[in-house]
């Protein structure tokens, strides 16, 4: 029945929402290097439809702090339970990964850690330290949980040294409470803001397709723009399985790039807009943004 089900929903997918599969010599290296050091990727717990591409290219999106969140988001293929992990030699391991895998440009994500006084923020500040001390020249991007207004973790998260730093709104304000029930809204852009008075270059992702209107887009771009936000991705969600949120639309390529304009329009940088970008999906151009 399950099966049955998830081929009716690929078979409802439009034709730009088509994938290849993983596969090359590159894929296989990147997956040996990331099941040899015992690491997460947000490639493969959040079932990325751009795997494929970005390992085939020699790159990956590290996830640490474990594999299992504390949010039970409604989009999130990510597990949601009580993490027992907290290993702290995996700065070391995934610094040694990214070194091994000759990585130009590095993306590190991880799960919430509610439940840890200072968020994660110590394995966070480390994990950036010790990836700089052995590949000097690689770029840094980290995509960071809502630290739930411990700005104290948040600016300890943000001083090891990376180039950019991604906090995502993942969608509008009127349907954070159905999406991410236990964030909120203004203390992400909050969160967004004292990340850009720190002095780093600053960055978000929104989800599209969940039901929102295109006047919630706009004011979230307005908002975004206000709080100094330097870099804006948006994509096409996609449900996970049965038990997630239901996908309301797919979103035409076209909106995509209208949505880019007005995001430029509004004062955003640099906008990214299609059905297969996620928030580290050409992360690398966003740097020198």
């Amino acid at each position: 029945m399950v099966e049955a089900q998830e081929k009716t929903e690929r078979a409802k997918r439009p034709d730009w929402l088509r994938v290849k599969l993983p596969i090359g010599e590159n894929y296989k290296k990147v997956r040996e290097i990331v099941d040899k050091n015992n690491l997460h990727t947000i490639c493969q717990s959040g079932n990325c439809p751009n795997m494929g591409e970005c390992w085939g290219e020699g790159t990956a999106t590290f996830m640490i702090l474990g594999n299992v969140c504390t949010r039970s988001c409604t989009f999130c293929a990510v597990a949601t339970g009580r993490p027992n992990e907290y290993d702290k030699d995996e700065p070391s391991r995934v610094a040694d990964a990214i070194k091994t895998m000759g990585v130009k440009h590095a993306v590190i994500t991880s799960v919430n850690r509610d439940e840890l006084k200072d968020r994660g923020a110590e394995i966070w500040y480390q994990t950036v330290i010790k990836t700089k001390e052995l590949s000097p020249n690689t770029t840094i991007e980290t995509l960071i949980p809502d630290t739930k207004g411990n700005w104290d973790a948040l600016y300890r998260m943000v001083s090891g040294g990376q180039e950019v730093v991604s906090h995502n709104m993942e969608t509008v304000e009127r349907l954070y409470r159905p999406v991410r029930p236990q964030a909120k809204y203004n203390r992400s852009l909050e969160q967004i803001r004292r990340t850009k008075e720190y002095g780093k270059r600053t960055k978000t992702g929104i989800m599209l397709g969940l039901g929102e209107k295109k006047e919630e887009v706009y004011k979230a771009m307005d908002d975004l723009a206000d709080h100094g936000c330097d870099i804006l991705t948006l994509g096409q969600y996609l449900q996970p399985t049965k038990m997630h949120h239901e996908v309301i639309e797919f979103i035409h390529p076209d909106l995509f790039a209208l949505y880019k304009e007005e995001g430029l329009k509004r004062g955003i940088k640099y906008v990214e807009s299609g059905p297969l970008v996620r928030s580290s999906y050409h992360s690398e151009r966003h740097v020198n943004v």
